[in-house]
């Protein structure tokens, strides 16, 4: 794709555009290549963007969705790999999804939940990861629940697998994997919520954002985001979103 001197000039003024990558995601970001150097389905979107524009890459890596969303001010990265959320949208101009990942509830396969509504009620209490996206979408979207939040998604799954919670909210695949090591355990269906995961930048420019909205639903048609899936055995725990092209 052609790439206008506006799009350079916004994305990578100096000649390199720094993606910031959450490496908490681990459907994301699921190895490293052999310079050590994160390896997955969103460096390869980032590593491909910059190919595009014709200039240097550098990946900046955040331990969580929240660290990488504060940097947003600070002019430490261009483009910014991390779901869609309305508190975030509030700083970050979102580009259409490329990748969709579902997130559920899960519970002790005695517990009085039958459906999400269920789980929304008065002493009951939720672990989740701390400013994740599915946290974002519970705390605007509970009413009654406590949300309680940890510093990680391996140490809500711990706080839940303790019983010090009455239900874990995380993603899908990784409830999948508590399942097969844990007994008495279930996933309420459907999903709670869908993250989305998108390509951010500062907000005030139009420009590249539309020119990120047509090379991603360029990836998307052309097959790069699928192959990349495959590549990194994801295909199966991720879906690339209806509504992305």
């Amino acid at each position: 794709m052609a790439v206008d001197q506006i799009i350079l000039d916004a994305l990578a003024p100096k000649g390199v555009l720094r993606a910031g990558i959450n490496m908490a995601n681990f459907l994301l970001v699921s190895g490293a290549c052999p310079d050590g150097s994160p390896d997955g389905l969103s460096p390869d979107l980032a590593r491909r963007i910059v190919a595009e524009l014709g200039v240097a890459c550098e990946l900046i890596c955040y331990d969580g969705p929240g660290q990488l969303a504060d940097a947003v001010a600070n002019d430490i990265w261009d483009i910014g790999n991390i779901a869609v959320e309305p508190a975030r949208a509030e700083t970050i101009d979102f580009s259409v999804p490329y990748a969709q990942i579902e997130a559920n509830f899960l519970v002790r396969t005695d517990a009085p939940f039958d459906n999400n509504a269920s789980v929304d009620s008065s002493g009951v209490s939720i672990a989740v990861y701390g400013r994740s996206a599915y946290d974002l979408w519970l705390s605007e979207n509970l009413a009654s629940a406590e949300i309680v939040r940890c510093d990680s998604i391996d140490a809500s799954h711990e706080m839940f697998r303790q019983g010090k919670t009455d239900v874990l909210a995380s993603l899908k695949p990784k409830l999948r994997e508590e399942i097969s090591r844990t007994s008495g355990m279930r996933i309420i269906d459907p999903p709670f919520t869908g993250i989305q995961q998108a390509v951010g930048v500062r907000k005030g420019h139009p420009a590249v954002v539309d020119h990120l909205n047509a090379l991603i639903v360029h990836l998307i048609e052309d097959g790069f985001i699928a192959r990349s899936m495959a590549s990194h055995n994801v295909e199966h725990s991720l879906s690339i979103p209806a509504n992305s092209g």
